[in-house]
């Protein structure tokens, strides 16, 4: 499937070996689509921040993720869209950190929902069923809003040779 490409690649040459290239954001993509657990920061009404791992979707160019409406996160969302998403290894020398940025927009079309719940199912297992009732998400914890993000610009830390490379998408 045809993905958006970037309208700008830097590799910054700071925080690269002088042997690293740019990665490819075609690399970065089915790394987007496979990673189990991504962490998402938020930001709280005052300012503080606000981090948490959770589940997501990659599709159409963008990453989803689902909360309840009382959660913390999508309290911190009422006030400020704007998020960063980071995947990775928790390792030294090999593998890549992968960073979103861009602002959370809510999801509540039903057929799109559907479509997103039965791509977690397919993911994550049965345990991650949703049904889809008045814009949201149904499972056993309850109704649940989904988001997604579309990157404004996307990092790549790879580790072997250690690089940074930053994509902008118009």
């Amino acid at each position: 499937m045809a993905h958006k490409e970037p309208t700008s690649t830097h590799l910054d040459d700071r925080y690269s070996h002088p042997t690293a290239d740019a990665e490819n954001w075609a690399d970065a993509v089915p790394r987007l689509t496979e990673a189990e657990i991504f962490w998402l920061s938020t930001v709280r009404p005052d300012g503080r921040p606000h981090v948490t791992p959770l589940l997501t979707i990659w599709s159409r160019d963008a990453l989803y993720f689902s909360s309840g409406e009382r959660e913390r996160k999508v309290m911190n969302l009422q006030d400020n869209r704007e998020v960063v998403l980071t995947t990775g290894t928790n390792t030294l020398n090999e593998g890549h950190d992968l960073v979103i940025e861009g602002e959370a927009v809510q999801e509540s079309d039903d057929a799109r929902l559907r479509e997103l719940a039965a791509m977690y199912e397919r993911k994550y297992g049965s345990v991650w069923h949703f049904d889809v009732k008045d814009g949201a998400f149904v499972g056993a914890g309850g109704p649940a809003l989904v988001f997604g993000v579309t990157p404004r610009t996307a990092f790549c830390f790879a580790k072997s040779p250690y690089s940074q490379t930053r994509w902008q998408f118009a």
